[in-house]
């Protein structure tokens, strides 16, 4: 017998929780995703692939119009994918927010930036649920899945709910879900990375828990909205952590001329007690650099300190600093000159390597700094043509990406390794620039090996 069909039975459920269920078990229920970024449009495949019918949401009407002519703007994501979601699936995008009513499970999936000081900004959220609340009709489930500060789901989003006049729990079910997407990664996908589920009651979590059960390999129920909220910090500050370490590790053993890379893969080595970490630039991405300031703030209302985390955050956000003043060093030391009027090649842009998202780069931050201080930069990444629009650094969208040829490389005073794409021929890089800054430990340092390499 089915879970629906044995708790209606059983009497477990309400009417609507029961009916919501039967529409999830027959593959019936109507899904709304909202927002189809890099964390919806892979949830998007997900519910087509189990024949759910599918509408996508967003306030971007370029991206809607893209989708509706089956083509993806995500590097990993392909057209053919999208297309065929689109041709074969039923699925459609629309940037028209009234037909939420339309359908039985809303996901959110919208983007929680930080502010210019560091506190969460909550205003897609915000715009969201109060764009649902309007249209909230009973029976629905209302899923949370941004990064955010435990208690949004409770605190934030089901009161702007209840503005309607529906109950939580009673007449809607609201739940949080965080999100896992790791872009580019081929061995843990969207599917088979397991998925955490908390929500605001028990007829809330059986159909969370039953709609992820239908396209993820396994779910993990918590006792609360807020504790999957905290998962999802509790992880990212632990990456947070272990990466500002390994950065100042990085800065220690320096100074001490010990390469800290040939330190930790020999510490890997050990089968248990260890887990290896590297260092970089700094850090990038949607999640790491943004998510443990969520707790920091929240911390505050409590009276609770967070050295730790605020340090690694402090440790993490410094490293561009450190990479200039390296290449500031190196070129002083090597051949005399200094970051005015040099002519810098940076080696990839994007947060991280194999993918063509650049929220938070550290790359960009690089940029401006040494353009600040009479740089001429350029930059290469076969990920990123063209420098998109960013919060932080729009003033640098449009930039295009140079080719990578030996005759190019030696036009330049220093090439930057910043983010350590698999395509890209170090070799040649080795061959034929005159100064390599390396903060990813990919330089070539075989045979035919010409150019002064400088680990930061």
């Amino acid at each position: 017998m089915s879970l629906a069909s044995s708790n209606a039975q059983e009497g477990a459920y309400e009417v609507p929780a029961a009916e919501l269920l039967r529409k999830i078990e027959a593959s019936t229920a109507k899904v709304g995703v909202i927002g189809l970024g890099y964390v919806g449009l892979p949830l998007v495949q997900l519910f087509c692939r189990e024949t759910f019918p599918v509408i996508g949401f967003d306030i971007d009407q370029e991206k809607v119009d893209l989708i509706n002519a089956g083509k993806s703007y995500i590097g990993h994501i392909p057209s053919e994918s999208i297309a065929g979601l689109v041709k074969d699936q039923g699925f459609e995008a629309s940037a028209d927010f009234s037909r939420m009513a339309e359908v039985d499970v809303i996901v959110i999936c919208v983007p929680t930036p930080l502010t210019r000081h560091r506190e969460p900004d909550m205003t897609a959220i915000v715009a969201t649920a109060e764009a649902i609340a309007p249209r909230l009709r009973k029976g629905q489930l209302v899923v949370l899945e941004s990064s955010t500060f435990p208690g949004t789901t409770d605190e934030v989003v089901k009161p702007i709910l209840e503005k309607s006049g529906l109950v939580a729990g009673t007449d809607f079910f609201l739940a949080y879900s965080p999100e896992r997407e790791d872009p580019g990664n081929k061995t843990h996908t969207a599917r088979t990375t397991p998925k955490v589920v908390g929500a605001d009651g028990p007829e809330a979590l059986a159909a969370a828990k039953a709609i992820y059960d239908r396209i993820i390999d396994a779910t993990v129920v918590v006792s609360s909205s807020r504790t999957a909220e905290a998962v999802k910090l509790t992880e990212n500050i632990f990456r947070s952590v272990n990466i500002a370490l390994v950065n100042e590790l990085k800065i220690i053993f320096d100074k001490m001329d010990i390469d800290v890379w040939e330190v930790i893969d020999a510490a890997a080595s050990k089968p248990f007690g260890f887990m290896p970490f590297y260092p970089g630039p700094g850090l990038g991405g949607h999640c790491i650099p943004i998510d443990p300031f969520y707790l920091t703030w929240k911390a505050r209302e409590y009276d609770v300190p967070t050295r730790f985390i605020e340090l690694a955050g402090e440790i993490n956000t410094h490293m561009p600093n450190y990479v200039f003043v390296k290449l500031a060093e190196a070129l002083n030391d090597h051949f005399e000159r200094s970051v005015k009027g040099a002519r810098i090649l940076m080696l990839g842009i994007a947060y991280k390597k194999d993918v063509d998202d650049m929220r938070e780069s550290p790359s960009l931050v690089l940029i401006e700094k040494l353009e600040a201080a009479g740089a001429k930069v350029d930059f290469h990444d076969p990920f990123i043509p063209t420098i998109p629009h960013t919060r932080e650094h729009d003033h640098l969208a449009g930039r295009k990406s140079v080719g990578l040829s030996a005759e190019a490389l030696k036009d330049y005073d220093a090439v930057l390794i910043a983010t350590d794409h698999s395509s890209v021929d170090y070799k040649l890089v080795s061959q034929h620039a005159r100064l390599i800054i390396d903060t990813r430990n990919k330089a070539y340092r075989g045979a035919g090996a010409a150019a002064i390499i400088v680990k930061a």
